[in-house]
Order: structure tokens, then sequence, then C-alpha cells
């Protein structure tokens, strides 16, 4: 098995997160490191203690103190999924006030790959603030995924095992 690297999954409370699991299972088979990280309702939805034995790292929620250590190694990717239209908006802006929205603020100033798997209702997706974060989120070098309820998780993995390049110097900005 070929090592892709350390992937930071930030989660959100829509549907798919229930499966994530899954998701994380098909990822540590593709050779990558998944550490957890859950917004605090997505947290309230899945199984913390479930997903940190499957993952070996707990799943992070809250902002560890200044005397802690990091609990999670440093990533070569970000991805979100499912990302909610509350944290694509939020993110965009730069809004900081979850451990997730620290995280994902953190990649987008960093040279590794960031990508974004939305699960939005079609009424919000039309939402000006909607597209225009959108926008901001791909010019700052996401790539940025549609995310649909029946998705099999092979779709997100494929996409993932392209850009396994971070620690090899591909810069995030290509893949946009």
């Amino acid at each position: 098995m070929n090592a892709r690297g350390v992937l930071h999954l930030v989660v959100c409370a829509a549907p798919p997160v229930l499966r994530i699991g899954e998701l994380i299972g098909l990822l540590i088979e593709d050779g990558w490191t998944v550490c957890l990280i859950a917004t605090p309702t997505a947290a309230t939805w899945i199984d913390r203690e479930a997903l940190a034995r499957q993952t070996g790292h707990p799943v992070r929620v809250e902002w560890r103190r200044p005397d802690e250590a990091e609990p999670h190694p440093p990533a070569t990717a970000v991805a979100v999924l499912p990302a909610t239209f509350n944290v694509i908006n939020k993110w965009a802006q730069g809004i900081n006030d979850t451990l997730a929205l620290g995280i994902l603020n953190e990649a987008l100033g960093s040279e590794i790959p960031v990508y974004a798997f939305p699960h939005v209702k079609a009424q919000l997706t039309t939402h000006p603030s909607y597209q225009q974060s959108v926008a901001v989120l791909r010019g700052a070098g996401t790539a940025i995924t549609p995310l649909h309820q029946e998705q099999s998780w092979h779709g997100v993995t494929e996409l993932l095992s392209i850009h396994t390049g971070a620690h090899l110097g591909v810069s995030r900005t290509s893949e946009g």
C-alpha cells in the first residue's frame, strides 16, 4: 500500500456525515492517515469514540489549550465534507469561530491541497452569498465538487488519490 499522506478531514452536520466511517475506511485502505475534525453539531451526529478507534486519532471538535500537544500530525491535504451552506459561507469570509473553520482557514494559507465537497439544498445553492463564497474559495485554490446524498464515496477517494502529491511539491492552486 502506498502512503498518501495525512488528510485532515473536516465534517459538517449534513446527512452524508452519518456514513463518514465508510469513507474513512476507504481512505485508510487507500493509504491515507485520516484525522477527523467535526463541527460542533456534526460531533453530536457521529460516534466520536468509534471513529477515533478507526482512525487511531482523537476526533477534534474544540480548540486545544496552548500548553497541550497537537493531537494530530500535520496535514498534507485537507478536505471538508459534507460541506454545508453555513460552513462554506463562513469559511469564505474568514470567520474562525470553531476549530473546524480554523483548520479550513489555515489550510487556505498553506501550500497543501484543499478540497470541499458541498452538500447543500438546491434552493440554497442559488443564494447570492453562496455563489460568491464558492467563487472566493475556488479563487483561493480550493477544489470544489458537489456531494450528493446517494453518491458513492469512491468518487471522493478517486479525486483525493489524483492529488496526493502535496508532500511531493504539488501546489493546491494547480488543482482548482
